[in-house]
């Protein structure tokens, strides 16, 4: 302490002052500053000495640090002079160097930078001492700030219409204002002012809901909150039990339901144990010709999933059905090409086995020789499942001489029915070959379109008459057999285009037609359908008379 102080009356000496400045007012408290060079950053009077406010007491610290740096400055360029000349003076001027001048020189600035850091470290010199009383109340304790309070002390502020001193560790209920009251220090709480000077807070607006008013803050405490909070749990498990029990009265358990089918002895199958046993009882000998019907009728229905048509294959089902189309029961014959057409429908594995247990010819015979007509209904039907999107199908039936036999159809009584099938049978056959050459090529494209090239339909259609033949079907009365024939005769205009110009039958037919369905579609125009059915049937007759010019 000895030593500090006589560094400190050191640096009083260097900086040329020994007294103290007078006092300067900080924020309530006071700080001891030295008067350099008479320039203070206050006045002399006792009566200005004291600041109004905190902004005019840091403008007074900012003067004096400004000159307190001046005076440094000053300070030791005077010093560095006063070096100068007496080592001008004395003998030894010539043995100092330039470096030993500035070696000096940074030992003086040292001594300075000492003498000011003495200022912050010793409290004697410090420009402001803050005192251990300042940061006590007038009952000399410390202050309890909200945050070390404990959260079970914190109590509910409940605001008025009138300011209230919020005591520390208070919860203040959200939308409330709150302001600090500068003449006291203290922050204060109030409800917020409506336009009609009435105020409302969301928790004013809950107790209205709950039908509670004129609560205080010694209404609840702590220990009945929590009494109230364990009653509303228990309320709430006593309303979910009773809510458990109203289920359980109106549905069982998944276990006594799972009882009462074991003694229904009920056993779920799946498709695969159920075709096995409708194709034994379709193949059992013991089975009377109904039970077979029956046995084939289920067939159809599980044999349209591809899947399933392929266990059916599997099985061994296919072979039997295909059989079964040279039996001398109509109605056999009949279902077993109901089942196989379900089975051939967009299965490419099963038209390829199909195709090489016999069934094409089969088919072929059943549509050529004297048969019912259900029963060449459904063999046609298995005929158009195993030909579409099957080249080689397509061209083993050409070579077979299918379009004769399907010409025959036309010329037997009874199956005009018949008729409409055969053409659509035509039309989907021609289309998917030009939409094929149409699109995109690619490597499995390309061995699909040398297939399709191999399958020489539209000479043979050309060649056995159809350009003729079709045509004649626009006479039938019915909408839907006009709107098939006519997208044949369109697809077939690029091929029979001279023989159709030579046909005045066909030109009186199709203005006929062309007046008939002017006036439909005018009376569906009335009606507001503007691009109804009629209107598209008018829009193929106009396109194949402009094909015709």
């Amino acid at each position: 302490m000895v030593a500090a102080a006589e560094k400190g009356r050191a640096c009083a000496h260097w900086r040329g002052s020994s007294g103290l400045v007078p006092k300067i007012q900080c924020a309530g408290r006071e700080a001891d500053a030295e008067q350099e060079f008479g320039a203070s950053p206050v006045s002399d009077e006792p009566g200005e000495n004291k600041f109004s406010s905190y902004t005019q007491c840091s403008t007074a610290k900012a003067v004096w640090w400004r000159d307190r740096l001046s005076w440094g400055v000053r300070a030791v360029i005077a010093t560095w002079h006063s070096v100068e000349r007496l080592v001008a003076m004395s003998c030894w001027a010539r043995l100092l160097s330039t470096s030993a001048r500035a070696s000096l020189l940074l030992l003086l600035g040292s001594v300075l930078f000492s003498c000011s850091s003495l200022s912050d470290t010793v409290p004697e010199f410090a420009l402001t001492k803050i005192e251990e009383s300042d940061i006590k109340d007038d009952s000399g304790k410390e202050p309890v700030t909200e945050d070390d309070a404990d959260p079970e002390d914190l109590e509910v502020f409940y605001p008025t219409d009138q300011w209230q001193t919020l005591r520390p560790g208070q919860a203040v209920p959200a939308g409330s204002h709150v302001r600090l009251n500068l003449q006291t220090g203290e922050r204060e709480a109030k409800l917020p002012d409506r336009e009609n000077g009435e105020s409302d807070t969301r928790e004013e607006r809950r107790r209205k809901r709950l039908g509670k008013g004129d609560v205080n803050a010694n209404s609840f405490t702590s220990e009945e909150l929590k009494k109230a909070l364990a009653k509303m749990k228990e309320s709430e498990k006593a309303e979910r039990k009773a809510r458990e029990e109203e289920v359980r009265k109106k549905f069982r358990p998944i276990e006594q339901l799972k009882e009462e089918f074991e003694k229904l002895n009920m056993k779920i199958e799946t498709d695969y144990e159920i075709m096995v046993k409708l194709i034994s009882k379709f193949n059992s000998s013991a089975s009377t010709l109904d039970e077979k019907v029956a046995a084939l009728y289920d067939l159809e229905y599980y044999v349209h999933q591809v899947d399933n048509a392929k266990d059916f294959l599997s099985m061994g089902g296919l072979r039997l059905v295909i059989e079964g189309l040279n039996s001398s029961e109509a109605s056999l014959k009949e279902h077993a090409a109901f089942v196989l057409g379900a089975a051939l429908s967009s299965n490419p594995k099963v038209q390829i086995e199909a195709i090489e247990g016999g069934a094409l010819q089969k088919l072929m015979v059943i549509l050529a020789t004297e048969q019912p007509l259900a029963v060449k209904k459904k063999a046609l039907f298995a005929l158009s499942s195993m030909l579409r999107h099957f080249p080689y199908a397509q061209q083993q039936f050409l070579k077979l001489g299918g379009l004769q036999v399907l010409r025959s159809l036309f010329r037997q009584k009874g199956m005009e029915p018949l008729h409409v099938r055969v053409v659509t049978l035509l039309y989907d056959l021609l289309m998917e070959k030009m939409l094929l050459e149409d699109s995109q090529h690619g490597e499995q494209m390309e061995e699909k379109i040398q297939q399709y090239q191999q399958v020489r339909l539209v000479p043979a259609v050309v060649e056995q008459g159809w350009c003729a033949l079709v045509p004649n079907l626009l006479a039938m009365p019915e909408h839907d057999t006009r709107e098939k024939v006519l997208k044949l005769v369109g697809v077939l205009v690029a091929f029979c285009r001279e023989h159709y110009r030579g046909d005045p039958a066909l030109g009186t037919t199709l203005s006929l037609l062309r007046s008939e369905y002017e006036e439909l579609a005018a009376e569906e125009q009335r009606e507001g359908d503007k691009d109804g059915y009629f209107r598209e049937l008018l829009s193929s007759i106009n396109t194949i008379i402009q094909e015709l010019r």
